[in-house]
């Protein structure tokens, strides 16, 4: 009997522990070998000068560095993108740490609890000031337990060494990390209506959108390590990635308009109204006599402004003098599916199509989009 049921249990047990063990396994992290190599040497620098650098400014203070910035090392050089590893995240993180921590160690006897009390009311100011940094746990057990020499300094731990430590080490990291190509301080891509009204861009008004995303997050009730403007890049490249799959082999130059009707840039302004008349076209590519290369765009909207505002040029001026010289262009082996995104995005109806040499040899507009869209729909 006693020993059918210790089975029973084993087996029991055995199963409880093959479920819960893959979950003690976390995902592989797999950046390129680049990144980790600059993780490791980033690391390297900023503890050894952020060591090097207090130590001839503070000589024999003592402590002149301490521990926890191992851990913010981690955090500034191998994922330096996680709103954990931000600049407020750091000094603010550890800043308020060390006042918690030092508060602890004096009003509370037991050390063991002042301890547990420190780190877990770090992380309710942490939570609270936006400044989250989990090498702040850290910094709140050292004022605890660092000794005498940090309970004789009191909340000065907080100034030295917390707060020069961590100030020395964010400098490095901004530097490192920008040298390294790395968008460090990471901030959110700023996207919107370019027409500043209320609507979403028209990629975004189909499919999941940020409101989804956060609305998502805020089911979940967890707090992800990552950005959700990065979240959403994410999401969207994903969403590319498959469309460009189902719709990978339609390029630019297989939807493109050949017979691109142009004007040269010394023209006169009455003959770019009158194309755009004769052809029902809202915008001319601009190019060069000499070399027949693109060199700007004059839209029918540019024209009815040029003429409202009487600025003497009116029909008799010169197409270079109101043309936009800035024209985003599009290449013909580009996918389809990523130029209908930056159309979309940047809230343009037409785009010059241009070969190496930068010269005109197709437009393409939201009509041949769709266009191709439908038939592909349709033949699919």
């Amino acid at each position: 009997m006693w020993s059918s049921l210790i089975a029973a249990t084993g087996g029991r047990l055995s199963g409880v522990v093959s479920a819960l063990l893959p979950g003690f396994l976390p995902a592989a992290v797999a950046p390129a070998r680049h990144e980790r190599i600059k993780s490791c040497v980033g690391a390297l620098l900023g503890l050894f000068l952020t060591e090097w650098l207090c130590r001839q400014a503070l000589g024999a203070f003592n402590p002149w560095f301490i521990a926890p910035m191992g851990a913010s090392a981690v955090l500034l050089f191998a994922v330096p993108s996680s709103p954990l590893a931000q600049p407020w995240s750091i000094i603010g993180g550890n800043l308020v740490s060390a006042v918690v921590g030092v508060a602890c160690a004096r009003w509370i006897p037991d050390p063991g609890l002042a301890a547990a009390c420190a780190v877990s009311l770090a992380i309710a100011a942490m939570f609270a000031l936006r400044c989250v940094h989990p090498p702040g746990g850290a910094v709140a057990v050292t004022a605890v337990f660092g000794g005498a020499a940090v309970t004789k300094l009191g909340f000065a731990f907080a100034v030295f060494p917390v707060a020069v430590n961590s100030m020395l080490m964010l400098v490095v990291a901004l530097i490192f990390n920008n040298a390294m190509r790395r968008r460090y301080p990471h901030r959110p891509h700023e996207q919107g209506n370019i027409h500043r009204t209320a609507d979403p861009m028209p990629a975004d008004r189909i499919g999941f959108n940020r409101a989804d995303l956060d609305a998502v997050l805020e089911a979940r009730g967890e707090f992800l390590d990552i950005d959700p403007e990065d979240l959403e890049d994410i999401l969207v490249a994903a969403e590319l990635r498959a469309y460009r799959r189902r719709f990978g082999e339609v390029r630019v130059a297989d939807i493109m308009s050949r017979d691109v009707v142009a004007i040269d840039a010394d023209r006169r302004i009455g003959e770019a109204w009158k194309l755009l008349s004769t052809h029902r076209l809202q915008s001319l590519p601009v190019i060069s006599r000499a070399h027949g290369r693109l060199v700007g765009i004059v839209t029918l909207a540019d024209l009815v402004t040029t003429q409202r505002g009487g600025t003497g040029l009116l029909r008799d001026g010169i197409v270079r003098d109101v043309m936009m010289t800035r024209v985003p262009v599009a290449l013909p082996d580009q996918p389809m599916v990523e130029l209908a995104r930056s159309l979309l995005e940047q809230g343009l109806h037409h785009m010059p199509v241009v070969d190496e040499r930068h010269s005109l040899i197709g437009m393409v507009t939201q009509s041949d989009l769709i266009g191709a869209l439908i038939r592909a729909r349709v033949e699919g």
